[in-house]
């Protein structure tokens, strides 16, 4: 499920770069649990990991059978509540996040369309959804490249495992016109 290069130093490379999100999630909302939506979540990372954490309610969006059902047994073994959902992000009927998270799963100017239905719409006295994302060294140009059509505020932190990777926290802004030209001439 990971790439073997990576097992030796699984704990790092995977495990705490995975849990080093937990303090960076929004406080759970008065009256009900979190709800955090990893997208692509492969062999668990971040998502599997937050939700042993206590991350609240977990969604993993895994497409790939094999990759789901190891996240199925894992789940099992540890007695860890997670809801899986096997299927392409595309396909799935959104439902309102208040934390995205991914990593390793594609650029930010593919992941902010897939990320954006699912992030909880800002509400008086209630914040909106964020997205916390794993990135690596192309951070910089992703993040000029998906500013051509999305609105956003973001925060970059060091990553603790990683000395080239960041993560971002990043917040989409201005939901009904987000990914469309809003240009007038």
């Amino acid at each position: 499920m990971v790439a073997p290069a990576s097992l030796g130093d699984l704990w790092a490379r995977h495990i705490l770069d995975s849990a080093q999100l937990m303090p960076l999630l929004p406080a759970a909302p008065e009256g009900r649990p979190r709800v955090l939506l990893d997208l692509g979540s492969g062999a668990g990372f971040p998502g599997m990991i937050l939700a042993m954490l206590g991350a609240g309610e977990v969604r993993l969006a895994e497409a790939d059978r094999r990759k789901a059902s190891f996240l199925r047994e894992v789940a099992r073994e540890t007695g860890t509540r997670v809801t899986l959902h096997c299927q392409r992000v595309e396909a799935l009927a959104p439902f309102a996040a208040d934390v995205v998270t991914a990593r390793a799963f594609a650029p930010l100017s593919r992941l902010l369309p897939l990320a954006a239905p699912f992030l909880r719409p800002e509400m008086p006295g209630a914040a909106g959804g964020v997205a916390l994302l794993l990135k690596g060294r192309r951070l910089q140009a992703e993040l000029t490249a998906a500013a051509e059509t999305w609105h956003m505020q973001y925060e970059a932190f060091p990553s603790r495992t990683e000395s080239a990777a960041k993560i971002l926290r990043l917040k989409l802004l201005d939901l009904e016109n987000l990914g469309r030209d809003t240009t007038t001439s």
